[in-house]
């Protein structure tokens, strides 16, 4: 497929070519020996990300604990530090309850 560059230097991609990989919102742009390569790049909004961390029921001292547990040295190989019980441990789940409200039908 060709794509010719306007006047002002933009190029139109093939609706295929972008179909074809989600249409993404941002390509991040690189020069690789000569050829430009594009890669579709997904923006996280921090209103989304805070939305997703809100639905998870997951505070900001959970988040700190998560860091400061991945930033944890391991004092023997091969051993993992004790990671946080989810506050959803004792019903069997890792994931929160739903929070759709239940219609009845």
């Amino acid at each position: 497929m060709l794509a010719k560059p306007t006047s002002k230097n933009q190029l139109t991609l093939p609706k295929v070519v972008v179909e074809s990989v989600g249409a993404p919102e941002y390509f991040e742009v690189e020069l690789r020996g000569g050829q430009v390569v594009l890669t579709p790049v997904r923006i996280q909004r921090g209103d989304a990300v805070r939305g997703k961390l809100e639905a998870l029921g997951l505070t900001v001292d959970d988040v700190d604990r998560a860091v400061r547990w991945a930033r944890t040295e391991v004092a023997e190989p091969g051993v993992l530090a004790e990671p946080v019980r989810s506050r959803y441990a004792r019903t069997g789940s890792a994931r929160p309850p739903s929070t759709k409200a239940k219609t009845g039908r």
